[in-house]
This record gives structure tokens, C-alpha cells and sequence, in this order.
């Protein structure tokens, strides 16, 4: 993984069109819930108590630093009851602006530019081109040899991304038909954690929770798919 690149920005870089700065790909929210609780799990602020029905809880709800990740585990903490990982996902995929909270926070750190431009003539559309391509190459480059290479040894970052990409319907902007087509079980390995170590599998647990709600609300297709999901 890129150094500093937040899972959730990852799912953003791959979302985003790097001329267009359109966003692409399906239930894109809940690839970024997925991808904030994989983040808040893997920093030790939360857990799944297993002996206590799944349900999440705080471990530490001091800052992290990142305005974001803040945002969810004060959703989390100040939660009148525990809920299951799933969810926290589906609620923190709710959260007003989540894409663009991310791609603005691509934008602060110079790698889209944020923009406005008008569609048709009557409204506005925030857009975010690419202006410094490295941090997305280099994770695109990671991703194809984790999947491509029989390697086992594995960035758990870089395994996750692939996990919520999957989720996300984004993998195809990665990897050719033919490619997915013959590397199909190392994506589910990835997928199902066996790849990487028990913390990192900890928080796989909240890519799946994003592929389950992604596939019990179909009804939103149309909302969150701005364009094709295999093209910009």
C-alpha cells in the first residue's frame, strides 16, 4: 500500500475516473464502511466479541487522528447499544457525503483536484480528476502482483484492498476478464482472510459485512453507480 493511503482511500482512488473524476463502480459507500471498520479493527479501537452474539465494541475511542475514522468511532462509541459489524457497516455507509469526504481528503492531499462542473446547463456536478497518478499506480501495481504471484507473503493491507475492490465490483479496472477468470481462487483466498494473519483476518470480517449489505440492497444500484462499473 501506498505509505499514509488510508484503506478507504484506496477504494476511492480505484472509484474514481482518472480523467473524469466521475465516480465508478457499485456500492462504492459500503466498500468504504467496510473499509473504515477494517481500518478502526486493525488499529485495536474496535472488536467483535464473539462470545457476546458478534456484537462490536470500543476498545479505545481516543482520537486516531484521522477526521474520519474519528467521525465512525464516535458513532460507535456514543451508540445507545452494541450492534453486529454489519451493521456498523451499513450505518457508517450512510454517512452524509462519505465519498466525497474521501475525495476531498485525495483532494487535501494532491492527488485529485476537486472540482465543480456543470451538467447540462442546470445543475453542478463535484468531479475529482487525478493530478498525481503515482499513489493509484503503485497500488494497482501491489494489487496485480498479490493476486498475480503464488507469494505467500502478503501485505495484509494490499490483501484487504483486494477484498474490498472485489466487494465493490472495482476489479475489473485492475485486472483484465482473463485474469480474473484464472486467478479466481487466490481472490477468494484473499477474500476469506486465509492469506494474512489473525488480526488482518479480524478485519476482513467488515469487507464481508460490505458484500452482504451490498447484496441485500439492490435497490440502490442506481445511486451509487454513477457509470459502468468495468470502464471510465
Amino acid at each position: 500500500m501506498p505509505e499514509n493511503l488510508k484503506l478507504y482511500e484506496a477504494v476511492m482512488l480505484l472509484a474514481l475516473c482518472e480523467e473524469k473524476g466521475t465516480m465508478n463502480g457499485a456500492y462504492v459507500e459500503y466498500a468504504t464502511a467496510g473499509a473504515i471498520a477494517a481500518e478502526l479493527l486493525m488499529l485495536k479501537r474496535i472488536k467483535v466479541e464473539h462470545d457476546n452474539k458478534e456484537k462490536v465494541a470500543v476498545v479505545d475511542d481516543s482520537s486516531t487522528g484521522d477526521s474520519l475514522l474519528d467521525e465512525a468511532l464516535t458513532m460507535i462509541s456514543e451508540s445507545k447499544r452494541q450492534r453486529k459489524l454489519k451493521d456498523w457497516v451499513q450505518k457508517l455507509g450512510g454517512i452524509k457525503d462519505l465519498k466525497h469526504k474521501v475525495a476531498h481528503m485525495l483532494a487535501t492531499d494532491g492527488i485529485v483536484e476537486a472540482e465543480k462542473v456543470k451538467v447540462l446547463w442546470l445543475f453542478k456536478r463535484r468531479v475529482y480528476p487525478e493530478v498525481t497518478p503515482e499513489p493509484e499506480q503503485q497500488l494497482r501495481q501491489k494489487m496485480r502482483h498479490v493476486v498475480l504471484s503464488d507469494n505467500d507473503e502478503i501485505e495484509p493491507r494490499i490483501a484487504i484492498a483486494v477484498a474490498l475492490a472485489n466487494s465493490a465490483k472495482l476489479l475489473p479496472q485492475v485486472f483484465s476478464k482473463q485474469e480474473l477468470k484464472d486467478h479466481k481462487q487466490r481472490i477468494k483466498q484473499l477474500e476469506s482472510g486465509e492469506l494474512v494473519s489473525k488480526a488482518a483476518k479480524e478485519a476482513v470480517q467488515a469487507i464481508e459485512a460490505a458484500v452482504m449489505i451490498a447484496a441485500i440492497m439492490p435497490a440502490i444500484t442506481a445511486a451509487t453507480v454513477t457509470s459502468s462499473p468495468s470502464s471510465c
